[in-house]
């Protein structure tokens, strides 16, 4: 049964980095500075709501899809926790910018903000490629010992409604998260998540190693 818990909090460690909320909100605030409040929030609601969607969608669909091209889960482990080390790398090496986006937004249109909702503000903005091959990677590592299906979905979908939580809160309330944690202290969540995000890849890629060797002549026997 602790495999549950585990499994979710795994999800979530893997996928709040590389999605990023905390670093996304300063582009959103960005893009959506002229907005009101109330406006902004319905804007975050919807993109969290995509982001879900998306997410779990990955998680759960990604490995049929993989299975029907015939691409095994330990091939599918090794370049996953690849992708994965690469972006938490990438995230660690990085300097601290900020990516301002169109600097034009005129006044508040509920069909436009509707409109953006999807594209870009959930793709690719907060769920971007590395989102959705993470969460397929994840979907094909899930420990297959963790009980019924049915425990591994559901870890799946509370991991997934977590992290568009995040979202939600950090772009719903961009202003104010960026008064309160400053500069200095977005650097440091940004950089630990990335050094978790670079353990969680080597993990993931040995896994793949491992099952990899388990299948050459005389290693399995």
């Amino acid at each position: 049964m602790l495999e549950f818990p585990k499994s979710t909090l795994l999800i979530v460690s893997a996928l709040f980095p590389i999605v990023n909320p905390l670093g996304g909100s300063p582009v959103f605030l960005a893009l959506t500075r002229e907005y009101p409040a109330s406006a902004r929030r319905i804007l975050a609601r919807q993109v969290a709501m995509n982001s879900f969607v998306l997410l779990i969608a990955s998680f759960l669909v990604g490995t049929h899809i993989l299975e029907f091209f015939g691409i095994s889960i330990p091939v599918v482990q090794v370049g996953g926790g690849l992708i994965v080390i690469s972006n938490g790398w990438a995230m660690l090496k990085s300097k601290e910018e900020i990516d301002r986006g169109p600097a034009v937004q005129k006044k508040v249109n509920m069909k436009d903000i509707s409109r953006s909702a999807f594209y870009p503000l959930t793709l690719p903005l907060t769920v971007g490629p590395g989102s959705i091959s993470m969460a397929i990677t994840l979907g094909a590592n899930e420990p297959r010992h963790i009980g019924p299906n049915f425990l591994a979905i559901l870890a799946a979908v509370i991991a997934s409604a977590l992290v568009a939580l995040s979202i939600y809160l950090c772009y719903g309330f961009a202003h104010r998260l960026a008064a309160i944690i400053g500069e200095n202290g977005m650097s440091i969540i940004l950089r630990l998540s990335s050094f978790l995000l670079v353990c969680i890849g080597v993990q993931i890629l040995w896994n793949g190693i491992k099952a990899l060797l388990l299948t050459l002549p005389g290693v399995g026997t």
